[in-house]
Formats: structure tokens, C-alpha cells, sequence
């Protein structure tokens, strides 16, 4: 495993950083039992991740609890999240320091590493800004070392809540959508990131768009249609066969991971996965050399005008 200090917090993290979210919630949406579920996690503690990412809705704190209750505290760094609304309601202060105490009790631990205001749309970031000061209340006494915020991408293209909340220097680390598809931070948000050294965590490197099988030829095909791919990329085989032809990956799958894990300006990568199998296949693609140069230009030349491409909330039960 690949370790790298996390921006300004100093901690020492795991490139690769298990989600206990998204479409599988480590298994737990799939139909895997509560011990597979932990035994999932240990497996990916025996191979050397040490970066957890769970929040409150996922419902996987307490199983994260349970995986990590024999290890060393200082040998795992968590991060976990709480909304700052819903449709229908603002959480108060009150709401969310209810939150982080469920947390604690959930992860059967005295402190949260990262803290997140979790998936704060642009219409909210006003709100999220006024539970700061009661959040760095709770640092204070030791519950959260440092404070997180992130971007709820659907809905967000344009990142608007994660430009504001770089420019507050309220937050330590921000959790951002970053995928060779999706690349509009690389120019809007990690220069200002890196110059701040706040750290970045990505999200959205595979999720649907390459791992559901028809889904990337749909979606190709749209952005030709809309002319924002030529049309050449109808006749390929198989989808970006011409990018990826001499890149080095095995797979797309495996050039998603590649390409944004040797991304200047991101630290960590998340993936998600109910399978040991693909955990296995997942680090050692995060792990793996960066993808050719020729590779990286074509991916750039043809995607980094591309926005909000794959960027929609996860498939349950999939």
C-alpha cells in the first residue's frame, strides 16, 4: 500500500480509501451478511488500507465499528458525514451534534478523524456555514480532529459548493466528483486545493458510468449526439477502445482508477465494492503506474470539456 499525508491534517492515509457507501454499501444493498460485510473490511485492513469513509445515512457505521474494534485507534483514520437537510427539513446544530454523538456510538470510538457536512447543495451552503462555528466547538473538545465538507455532485456540475467552501477556510478536507470524464476541478478546484493544501478526496471514479454494463455506450452516444464527441467514437468495438488502445490498463475499470489516482492535486481515491474480488482488483488498480502518456493526452484532448458526465446518485440493489 501507498500512504500519503492528507493535506493540512497531517494524518497519514491509504491512497486507496474504502467507501462504506454508494451502490453496495460495502454489500449490505446487495444481500451480504452483516460478517461478510466486516470481513470485507478486514480484508481490506490486511492489504493495507487504513482510510475509512462511512456517513450516518449509509447505515455501515456500526459494521465499520465492528471490523476495526480490534485494531489499534491510531492505526485507522474515519471519516464520516452528516446532511445539513433533507427535502423536507434544515438539521439545527442540535441535529447534527446528535448526529456526531450516534456516530461515536456507532463506530465505537472517542473521536471522528474527518467530520463532513455531507452532500451540501449549492441552496444549502448558506445554512451548512452557520453550524461551523458550533462544529469547531465540538473539535475543540476532541470529537472531531479536523472538518470535512462534500459536494452532492448530481445536482452540483459545476462544484458551486466546493469553490465556496475552499475560499471560507473553514475545512480541512472536501470529498469532490473527479472521473477521466469528469475533469472540471482539475482547472476550477484542485490549483486553489493544492495552493491551500487542503486535502481532496475523490468520489465518482467508476460508479455507474463504467461499471454497469451498456451504460458508458449510452452515454457516449448521447454526448455525440450532442455534439460533444465526434463521431467516431460510434464505431468503435468497444467503448474507448481508441483511448485506451497502448494505455497499460487491463480494463476501463482499471484505467478509471489510474487515471485519477496519478491526478496532481488528488490525494486519495474512494471505491466502493461488497466483493472481495473486486476490493482485490480495485487497490491493485489504484496502486498500479499511471496510465501512458499518450493515453493521458487523448483522454484530456476528447473529455476535459466534458461536465457533470457521470455523475448520477447511486443504483440501490443493483
Amino acid at each position: 500500500m501507498e500512504y500519503i499525508k492528507l493535506g493540512k491534517t497531517g494524518l497519514k492515509v491509504s491512497v486507496a480509501c474504502l467507501g462504506c457507501g454508494g451502490s453496495s454499501t460495502i454489500g449490505k444493498s446487495t444481500g451480504k451478511s452483516e460478517n461478510q460485510s466486516i470481513n470485507l473490511i478486514k480484508t481490506a485492513l490486511d492489504l493495507g488500507v487504513n482510510f475509512f469513509d462511512t456517513a450516518n445515512v449509509y447505515g455501515t457505521e456500526g459494521i465499520l465499528g465492528k471490523a476495526i474494534k480490534n485494531v489499534n485507534r491510531d492505526q485507522v483514520v474515519i471519516s464520516t458525514k452528516h446532511q445539513v437537510s433533507t427535502k423536507d427539513k434544515k438539521y439545527s446544530h442540535i441535529d447534527i451534534i446528535s448526529g456526531i454523538e450516534n456516530s461515536l456510538k456507532e463506530l465505537k470510538t472517542d473521536y471522528i478523524d474527518i467530520f463532513h457536512l455531507h452532500g451540501v447543495a449549492p441552496k444549502d451552503f448558506d445554512h451548512a456555514i452557520t453550524l461551523v462555528s458550533e462544529l469547531l466547538k465540538e473539535k475543540e473538545k476532541g470529537k472531531i480532529r479536523f472538518l470535512g465538507i462534500t459536494e452532492s455532485s448530481p445536482i452540483d456540475p459545476d462544484q458551486i459548493t466546493i469553490s465556496k467552501a475552499i475560499n471560507t477556510n473553514y475545512f480541512d478536507v472536501i470529498m469532490l466528483a473527479f472521473s477521466m470524464m469528469n475533469q472540471n476541478a482539475k482547472t476550477e478546484i484542485l490549483p486553489k486545493t493544492m495552493s491551500k493544501n487542503i486535502a481532496t478526496m475523490s468520489m465518482f471514479v467508476v460508479r455507474s458510468l463504467f461499471s454497469v454494463n451498456g451504460r458508458l455506450q449510452e452515454d457516449i452516444h448521447k454526448l455525440v449526439k450532442d455534439k460533444q464527441l465526434p463521431e467516431w467514437f460510434l464505431d468503435e468495438k468497444e467503448p474507448l477502445e481508441y483511448i485506451l488502445k497502448d494505455s497499460g490498463a487491463n480494463n476501463i475499470i482499471d484505467a478509471c482508477y489510474r487515471y485519477v489516482r496519478h491526478q496532481q492535486g488528488i490525494d486519495t481515491v474512494l471505491f466502493g465494492t461488497g466483493n472481495i474480488n473486486h476490493l482485490k482488483k480495485n487497490i491493485k488498480s489504484i496502486l498500479n503506474l499511471k496510465l501512458s502518456d499518450e493515453c493521458i493526452s487523448k483522454i484530456n484532448q476528447y473529455f476535459s470539456h466534458l461536465k457533470g458526465v457521470g455523475l448520477d446518485f447511486p443504483e440501490k440493489n443493483k
